[in-house]
Order: C-alpha cells, then sequence, then structure tokens
C-alpha cells in the first residue's frame, strides 16, 4: 500500500507526518479549554498533547483542572492502545444534556506513558466548544480518533475517506 503524499508545512505549521511512532508525550504550550451545555469544562495551561504519525494531535487535561462533577462513566466495555494499554470512556452530563462517551483516560497506562495517568482527552465534535488559546479547533475527520486539528497542522490525516490502510 502506499503511503499518501505529505503537505508540506508552510510557516508556524507542522506536518502530522514527521510526528512520532510510537506517539510522543509533551506538555501542551497552549491554553486548552473545553465548552459543553453553557460549562466551562476545562480551562488550564498544564495539558498535555500526545502525536502520532498522520493523527491530529490530542490533548490530555489534568484531573484537578477538570469538573470532574461533569463526567460519568459511560460504562460498557473501554478500548485498548498498543502503546498506551487499556482506556475508560466517560460522558459529559450538564442537566439533561449527555454527550456519550465524550471522554477517555488511562487509569493505569503503560509505563511508557504513565504521565497519562490523571489525564481526559475529549473528542471534539462530544462538546460545544474545544479551543487551544482563541482558536476553535475542528474534530479529526471520521469519528474514530480525538484528535483536534488547527490551523497549524496539516496532513493528510488519518481518518479522511480512502484513510482506513494507513
Amino acid at each position: 500500500m502506499l503511503r499518501p503524499t505529505r503537505i508540506e508545512p508552510g510557516p508556524g505549521q507542522e506536518s502530522v507526518w514527521d510526528y512520532p511512532r510510537p506517539p510522543r508525550v509533551e506538555p501542551a504550550t497552549r491554553l486548552v479549554t473545553i465548552h459543553f451545555a453553557g460549562q466551562i469544562v476545562t480551562r488550564t495551561d498544564r495539558a498535555l498533547r500526545v502525536l502520532e504519525t498522520a493523527g491530529a494531535p490530542t490533548y490530555y487535561v489534568p484531573a484537578q483542572d477538570l469538573r470532574l462533577d461533569l463526567l460519568r462513566p459511560s460504562g460498557g466495555r473501554g478500548s485498548w492502545c498498543e502503546w498506551k494499554g487499556s482506556a475508560e470512556y466517560f460522558d459529559l452530563a450538564v442537566g439533561d444534556r449527555v454527550s456519550k462517551k465524550a471522554a477517555w483516560t488511562y487509569p493505569r497506562p503503560t509505563p511508557a506513558y504513565r504521565q497519562l495517568a490523571g489525564h481526559y482527552c475529549f473528542y471534539p465534535a462530544a462538546t460545544d466548544g474545544c479551543y487551544l488559546d482563541d482558536e476553535r479547533v475542528r474534530p479529526q475527520p471520521g469519528g474514530f480518533y480525538g484528535g483536534w486539528v488547527t490551523v497549524d497542522i496539516v496532513g493528510p490525516i488519518k481518518g479522511e475517506p480512502g484513510t482506513g490502510h494507513w
């Protein structure tokens, strides 16, 4: 199978094809804010950014900076990441409004990703808005991946039509 053609990044941009595999975890350099049902779910400058080849970055928020009262376990099966281990999912709930499986966490990540313990990641499409500084992010295409697409990354990004073989 052919590798897709990498889009050359412009000034101030990154290519998702320059991200590593296995993924790298690093401190986020931008303010992370998440909104849902008129509430600020989080506003933090202490998030972690996870970068993996072909995917938009994901942002993990420390539990201490998160409205945990707005999360409830989703129940059912979690998922398994070959790098990070077993994930558990959470619904985001404010009053009668519920977004199913809006967030996930790795409660006992593998040793290489231990810094993700106690952090939660959100699907942008499952919220009323995820922001990096003042930029509203777009969800990574396809609905499966939780990446945050911004103007400073270029792809092609996994999840777009025809990327299932990547």
